[in-house]
């Protein structure tokens, strides 16, 4: 017998021991219509490159496929693929809390090897499901697999790139990580015409391409903190930092990272840094947490505040009650009904 019927043989070996949980040596030689010596031998090639194939002796007794101490390849057919691949385009999306990334990383693996058809099967099936999920921005699991790759093989992606204007430019990217806040992703990566890193949103991306060009990793900011630095603070004309009478972790369930970033403090307050384009924006936004609130910058975000007040004045007809000196608006955390999530 060939090496090559050898080797077809052994795989279909591992895909019945896959199927269910324990075989007699008769079922398997009936199965691979050979003899139960061969089907001892096949155990061993198996056992030989990592599988944890278990024996029990006499009656009711047999092969089964148990658990090592690492994950060996496994075989699916055709039906297990899709569902596979399906269930891995979900995770990644981040309908599956904290599979988002291990989710990617398997999808990018199991589409690398997976034939043209299945694909095609594949998209068919995630474009006709629809998930009841939270507001987000759908990205296309292609690009997703695409960007997968080129962080893992560590070579170059060229895509086209709409601006915060809507004007599009070619860019080439070493990428880094991709970085996901549950309502966006992006991508972190060197800009290889401006020579500097970049924040990159997936949903702004257009035709992206992995080339050839392999690179050397260079040294790199954390991604996680480098992406929440570039949305939530550099881009904007105005950065506040105001004070909260809240904890820490009620403030981040109303503000998500992609809007602003928490940092902790004692005695029951924290510090909401939040980047912003009008400061009377910066000023509603922030009174409607709902919290006792102390602006420590900048100076002009008191200003608005002053103005939010005499406007709210005015509007509950006790307008001239209110000094313009009136500190920034607040209420009791915990009293507040319906505080507003960003």
């Amino acid at each position: 017998m060939t090496v090559e019927a050898t080797t077809e043989r052994v795989l279909r070996l591992l895909a019945l021991l896959q199927r269910r949980p324990s075989w007699t040596a008769a079922e398997l030689a009936a199965e691979l219509g050979v003899t139960d010596r061969s089907v001892r031998r096949d155990v061993e090639r198996l056992r030989a490159l990592g599988y944890p194939v278990h024996a029990t002796a006499g009656v009711g007794g047999g092969y089964r496929l148990g658990a090592g101490t690492r994950l060996p390849p496994l075989l699916l057919d055709d039906e297990e693929a899709i569902a596979a691949a399906v269930s891995l385009r979900l995770a990644s999306g981040g309908t599956v809390a904290g599979a988002g990334e291990a989710a990617l990383r398997a999808l990018a693996k199991l589409d690398q090897v997976m034939p043209p058809r299945l694909r095609a099967e594949v998209r068919a099936v995630h474009g006709a499901t629809e998930t009841l999920v939270g507001p987000g921005v759908e990205i296309d699991a292609e690009l997703l697999v695409t960007l997968a790759r080129a962080c893992r093989d560590a070579v170059r992606v060229r895509f086209r790139y709409a601006g915060r204007h809507g004007r599009e430019h070619e860019r080439t990217v070493e990428p880094v990580r991709m970085v996901t806040t549950g309502r966006r992703w992006y991508l972190m990566a060197w800009d290889v015409d401006r020579d500097d890193w970049r924040t990159f949103r997936l949903d702004r991306m257009r035709d992206a391409v992995a080339t050839t060009w392999r690179f050397r990793t260079r040294e790199h900011p954390d991604p996680v903190a480098y992406v929440r630095h570039s949305v939530t603070e550099a881009p904007y004309e105005y950065l506040a930092r105001v004070r909260l009478h809240a904890r820490p972790d009620r403030v981040r369930e109303l503000v998500p990272p992609q809007v602003g970033r928490v940092e902790d403090e004692r005695d029951g307050w924290c510090v909401l840094v939040v980047g912003g384009e009008n400061l009377d924006w910066l000023a509603v936004h922030v009174a409607r947490l709902g919290f006792e609130a102390e602006v420590l910058e900048p100076p002009e975000l008191r200003e608005a505040a002053a103005r939010l007040a005499r406007r709210l004045a005015g509007m509950s007809g006790t307008d001239g009650l209110i000094p313009p000196s009136a500190p920034f608006p607040a209420a009791e955390a915990e009293s507040a009904p319906g505080r507003p999530r960003y």
